[in-house]
């Protein structure tokens, strides 16, 4: 194994490290190929390539896209169910870092939140 690639036993627990392939994903999520590359145009989620060129999704990108399948589950359009699951993330990352902030304040350290 090169020197720069992570040991098998590194990537069980990473969240980002591109396990599935495309086939093996769209099984887990109970869909098709075709909607995963739907997922990727809209730019939702952006597979990592393998050397070959084939597509390869982490767990955090098929929790993105399951959450995409369940509001076009329910009817959203597709570029739509894309635009609320940004939008979800990004409201996340911003309560994460307001909570940071006001930890920070609490803590009489509010230079520690600022630096981030």
């Amino acid at each position: 194994m090169p020197p720069h690639s992570p040991r098998p036993a590194d990537t069980l627990d990473d969240d980002d490290y591109p396990a599935y392939t495309m086939g093996r994903a769209a099984d887990m999520l109970g869909t098709t190929a075709a909607f995963l590359r739907a997922l990727g145009e809209n730019r939702l989620i952006t597979p990592l390539r393998s050397d070959g060129g084939h597509r390869r999704y982490s767990r955090y990108q098929l929790r993105i896209a399951a959450r995409a399948r369940e509001l076009v589950d329910r009817g959203t359009k597709i570029e739509d169910a894309c635009r609320i699951v940004i939008l979800e993330d990004q409201l996340e990352e911003a309560q994460r870092i307001n909570a940071e902030y006001r930890r920070a304040a609490e803590s009489g350290n509010p230079q520690a939140a600022a630096s981030r």
